[in-house]
């Protein structure tokens, strides 16, 4: 196991609590069955949607900094141009990842998250990787 795999497994085994921002309640959308799977795996999801209430059983949030309690993962599910604002709000809550899924990449934010010191990670699906890292 690499180094990048070791901090990927540390993680995901001491998270608890993952705001996913962008969270739909299709079914058929990948955000969605994303939440779904890591509730199975034991996490708490919070989805962060301005347009719902409630998505998968969990109130819905407006923003990340809406959200009451300690965010171990912040997940974006957003189009690469549009998530500057959501990383530099991330920022401010201090989760322990940020976490861009696969297809969304930003170098700008890349930078910014770890000029915080904040563990970063892009273009990677947090579902793919905890099946292929707990799994075995």
């Amino acid at each position: 196991m690499n180094a990048e795999d070791i901090k990927k497994k540390e993680l995901l085994s001491s998270s608890r609590v993952i705001a996913i921002v962008g969270l739909s309640p299709k079914e058929e959308k990948p955000s969605y069955t994303v939440a779904k799977y890591l509730i199975n795996a034991g996490y708490r999801i919070i989805p962060v949607n301005p347009g719902y209430d409630e998505i998968l059983g969990e109130k819905c949030f407006h923003t990340l900094s809406d959200i009451p309690e300690k965010v171990d993962i912040v997940d974006i599910f957003m189009r690469s141009d549009s998530v500057m604002p959501v990383v530099e709000e991330a920022v401010t809550i201090k989760p322990g990842c940020i976490w861009l899924q696969l297809g969304i990449v930003n170098e700008e934010a890349k930078k910014t998250v770890e000029n915080h010191g904040i563990m970063f990670f892009m273009d990677v699906c947090v579902k793919k990787e905890h099946e292929r890292l707990f799994s075995k």
